[in-house]
């Protein structure tokens, strides 16, 4: 039996790029995570060094569901740590719902790379 190709679909984010210059202690940017499948997902954002490790964050909002074929922007406050730059990425997780435990568990998950820089006021 053949099967027809079916459209790959995949969770998105916009941008996924970027780099903010601040004059502050933090620098901010705005990510917009894309559900591109008919049904709800729920969602979380988080950041990360470029290493992967946990970084603390102000992520608003930080979880949501996202309707189907619908984006939202979420706000993204990282503070500098000792360094004048600094660089993250932004990643959308995809979050099972409740009573999917018989289901398989696929951890989607896509991220953008940021790169703040402090400014010097002269």
């Amino acid at each position: 039996m053949a099967l027809p190709p079916a459209e790959a679909a995949a969770q998105a984010m916009s941008p996924m790029r970027g780099k903010v210059q601040s004059f502050t202690d933090s620098f901010a940017l705005r990510v917009y995570p894309a559900n591109p499948y008919e049904h709800r997902i729920r969602v979380e954002v988080k950041v990360y060094d470029q290493d992967f490790n946990p970084v603390e964050a102000d992520v608003s909002p930080a979880e949501f569901t996202l309707a189907g074929r619908n984006a939202r922007p979420v706000t993204v406050v990282v503070p500098f740590a000792t360094d004048n730059t600094r660089k993250v990425r932004v990643c959308t997780e995809a979050i099972p719902f409740p009573g999917q435990e018989n289901k398989t568990k696929i951890k989607a998950q896509i991220c953008g790379k940021f790169l703040g820089e402090r400014v010097a006021l002269r």
